[in-house]
This record gives C-alpha cells, sequence and structure tokens, in this order.
C-alpha cells in the first residue's frame, strides 16, 4: 500500500469566466456511483484523529475497501477538514467547507502518478451554500439570498435570489451567477408568491434536475400585491417583529415555513445557467428534500435504466406550532415517487409510502447503489424533531417492486453505533463508514443491495471517525 506522508500547501486564488455546455458524463460524488473498476485508482478516506484535545483531518488511502487495516498515525495529507468531500469523476477531490452564514472555503486534491495525495494550489472563498452537485465540469453550489437592493419593494423589503457558485476543477478557476439577471428570482418560483430553495443537483440527460423547497413568505413576498399571497385564514403566521435565532431565526412581516407542505415540486433546469426550466408538481410527497439545519440534501437519484426516483423524508410535519410561532403543519409520511426514463411528468401510477414497510420510521437521507437500489438512512426511534435525532438505521429499497428491506444483519448493535459516514457505491454494493462507541476503531461496513446485509470491511484506526469514501485515479 502507498503511504502519504504530511503535505502542506500555497494558498492562491483565481478568478474567471466560464463557458457554459453540457454532456452525457454522469460523474461520482462521495455518495454516488465509483463507475468503472481502474487499475491506476485507489481510494481515499477521508477521517479525523484527535489527541491531547485537538483534532487532525487527514486524507489515507487504501488499495482494497473489502479488508485489512489502513492507519492514520504518521500517514495520510493532513487538511482542514470539510462539510463535504466531492470527488470529482475520479479525477479531483474537492473539499467544500459550510461556513454558517459566511462564505466558506474549500480546497482540492489529486493522486500523482506515484499514487501520492498532493494538494493543489488553488483555494476559493465560495459564496454561503445550503446544497451543492455536479453538472457537465462544474462543481455548483447553491443558496437563497437577498438580491440587488435596486430591487426593493416601497418598504425597502429586498427579494429573495438564487446564489450559484462554478467550481471548475481542470481548470482551478472559481466564478458565481450574475443576481442582476431576474432569471435568478427565487420569488414566487412556484406561483405562489413564495420564495424556495433547492435541495440537491442531478445531472440527468444534459439537464439539471433538482427539488424546489418552497420555505414561505419573505418580507418582499407577504407584501407583494398588497398581501395577495397570504391565504385566507393565515394573516396571524406573519411574523409581527423579529426574533428566533440560527437557521429559525425570522424578520418582522415575514410567514416562516411554507403555507403548502402538501406537495413537491421538481425544476428541470437546461443547463448550467439555471435561467430555463420546466417545473412538475405532484402531491403525493411533501417536498423532497433531506435536512440538517440549513443544509438540504438531494433526494432525487436516478435508476441504471435512466428511471428517476424522488424521495421524501416528510419533513412538512415537523412544523409544529408553539404560542409565539405558528406554521403550517402537513400531514404526508415519508414517500417516493418516480419520473420514468425519457419523460419529464411524474408517473401517475407510482407512489410508495414507506412508513409503511420495515420499522415503520421516517427516512433521513438516501443515495442511489446500483440498478434500481437504493440505501435510505432512517430516524431511528421514528421521531425527526430535534437537532440531535438518532439515525442509526439503515434500509435498501428497490425501485421497481417498491419494496423497503431494514438492514439489520451484519452491522454493530444499533446501540453501539454512533454516526454513519457518507457511503460510497462500488462494483454494486454501498460501502459506508461507521463509527461506533465501544472504543472499536471505525470500519467500512458492506452493504449488498440484494440481500440487505452488511459485511465488515476496511478498518480505519483513528481514534475519532471518518466522513467520506471515494476513488481517485492516478494522473499522468
Amino acid at each position: 500500500m502507498k503511504k502519504n506522508f504530511f503535505l502542506t500547501g500555497l494558498f492562491a486564488t483565481a478568478m474567471a469566466g466560464l463557458t457554459l455546455t453540457a454532456c452525457d458524463d454522469d460523474p461520482s460524488t462521495g455518495g454516488g456511483d465509483g463507475g468503472d473498476d481502474d487499475n491506476n485508482a485507489e481510494y481515499v478516506i477521508a477521517a479525523s484523529v484527535t489527541a491531547s484535545g485537538n483534532t487532525t483531518n487527514v486524507l489515507v488511502n487504501a488499495e482494497s475497501l473489502d479488508e485489512g487495516t489502513v492507519t492514520t498515525i504518521n500517514n495520510g495529507v493532513v487538511n482542514d477538514g470539510a462539510t463535504y468531500w466531492v470527488f470529482f469523476k475520479e479525477q479531483y477531490l474537492y473539499a467544500l467547507t459550510y461556513n454558517q452564514g459566511e462564505a466558506g472555503g474549500t480546497r482540492s486534491y489529486i493522486m500523482d502518478a506515484s499514487g501520492e495525495l498532493k494538494k493543489r494550489s488553488a483555494e476559493f472563498g465560495v459564496k454561503r451554500f445550503t446544497t451543492y452537485g455536479i453538472y457537465d465540469k462544474y462543481i455548483m453550489t447553491s443558496s437563497t439570498g437577498d438580491g440587488p437592493t435596486e430591487w426593493n419593494d416601497e418598504n425597502g423589503y429586498t427579494p429573495k435570489v438564487f446564489l450559484l457558485s462554478y467550481l471548475d476543477p481542470a481548470a482551478e478557476t472559481f466564478t458565481t451567477n450574475d443576481t442582476q439577471n431576474k432569471a435568478y428570482l427565487s420569488e414566487n418560483f412556484l406561483g405562489t408568491g413564495e420564495y424556495v430553495t433547492l435541495s440537491g443537483m442531478l445531472e440527468h440527460n444534459n439537464k439539471i434536475y433538482t427539488a424546489a423547497v418552497p420555505m414561505g413568505l419573505s418580507q418582499y413576498g407577504t407584501k407583494d400585491q398588497n398581501g395577495k399571497w397570504v391565504l385566507p385564514g393565515n394573516e396571524d403566521l406573519v411574523k409581527k417583529e423579529s426574533g428566533g435565532s440560527n437557521s429559525s431565526a425570522y424578520k418582522k412581516d415575514e410567514l416562516q415555513w411554507t403555507q403548502y407542505p402538501n406537495e413537491c415540486w421538481v425544476a428541470i433546469f437546461d443547463d448550467a445557467t439555471m435561467t430555463s426550466k420546466k417545473l412538475i408538481k405532484t402531491d403525493k410527497i411533501s417536498y423532497a428534500a433531506g435536512r440538517n439545519k440549513s443544509q438540504y440534501y438531494q433526494m432525487i437519484w436516478a435508476a441504471d435504466n435512466g428511471d428517476l426516483y424522488v424521495f421524501s423524508p416528510g419533513y412538512g410535519r415537523t412544523a409544529t406550532s408553539s404560542a409565539d410561532l405558528k406554521k403550517v403543519t402537513g400531514q404526508l409520511p415519508s414517500g417516493v415517487v418516480r419520473i420514468k426514463a425519457g419523460q419529464t411528468t411524474f408517473d401517475p401510477d407510482y407512489y410508495y409510502n414507506l412508513e409503511e414497510q420495515g420499522t415503520g420510521h421516517p427516512m433521513f437521507r438516501c443515495w442511489h447503489i446500483t440498478a434500481d437500489y437504493f440505501l435510505l438512512q432512517m430516524y431511528s426511534e421514528g421521531t425527526m424533531s430535534g437537532k440531535n435525532a438518532p439515525t442509526k438505521e439503515l434500509a435498501v429499497f428497490k425501485g421497481e417492486s417498491g419494496t423497503l428491506t431494514q438492514v439489520t444483519e451484519g452491522l454493530p448493535a444499533q446501540g453501539k453505533i454512533s454516526s454513519f459516514g457518507i457511503p460510497f457505491s462500488d462494483n454494486g454494493v454501498a460501502y459506508i463508514p461507521v463509527t461506533t462507541t465501544d472504543g472499536d476503531a471505525p470500519a467500512l461496513y458492506k452493504i449488498d443491495p440484494a440481500t440487505a446485509k452488511a459485511t465488515k470491511g476496511l478498518t480505519i484506526i483513528t481514534n475519532n471517525s471518518v466522513s467520506a469514501i471515494g476513488k481517485l485515479s492516478a494522473t499522468n
């Protein structure tokens, strides 16, 4: 096994314009299919080590995920850590860092011809983002924020727009969208007056598929057309004063949370500019977004035959009212719908209630494994409320049959599981990092989708956790 020693990198920035094109590539991220096996490729693992109260993040490589041991002790490439590790087409590894309400940093790595990981020179401060994805030659990030103040209304309220960032891994360049273009308005995106944010970005048939998540009425939205968009009976949902904190903060004249929790919208954008789109809607599921605080996780995945499966945890149900903060509460459970290959409409005959199978618990996140199999991470105690609601269950969903099978055999006891990392799919199976509370080193567990059974694979010697796995090919 090749060894990577401690490396440092120089800081630099670059800015360039971009040419927007599309292709048929289905690139791999940390949670996607690893593609064809390559003799020049090695697996890369992002792990953390804690000593004397300090945590160090390292990248180590391994030749197999099925067996053996790899250590983080005096081994690996030291790095600053990341919120997300994005493996771009097995060529580049990008560290994307979410920094609350501020811009976050990004760094990238390659594997050289000798099999050593190398940090590249360019670093960027990307815009605040709440979701990300890959399209054509770009890693794209997105969030929703204030647009140009020149568009303020008579109350001084600023409309919301999409804030997009484009990283070009090959060119090591970074640019952002022109928010002066009104095509990026997030206000009244669905014709309901509400602004939206995006959840996930899936490249499919040269287009971008993303979930449009309704966020309620902004200050600008409540005042638009003399309050047209506030539904009758919801007038008391408009905030009389500012309050809350962090991701739950709100402002005077906002109507926080959506008035339409029992529907799901998918936006299909023509290209990376994201200025031309088609919108489709279903009322079988709630909005298609996994969520943790202000981060929105991809819930739209393609099966190998081209069918798209759209999952919803059913987070509309978590909008519970209190005496000082009233919300519209949804009723729809975790569920899945489908868009057939070659179509841009929902399949009218396809729907499964995921809470009618397995343990009956709602889902948290999901990833494609192979064929029409998907790995689901579930709320293990059945509750979705609270920042620390445990998500220690795994299940496999088969799209064509609509069956959900709990992964029980081969995993550590649920009470010993501390956390799961982001899974990686390769050669028809999923590998997921598992950290336990019993003092054992974290390990990868191979999930066979056909049997929904787990097998312990590679052990990672560290006293902390493993966040991601992927594959990189050596450069010439």
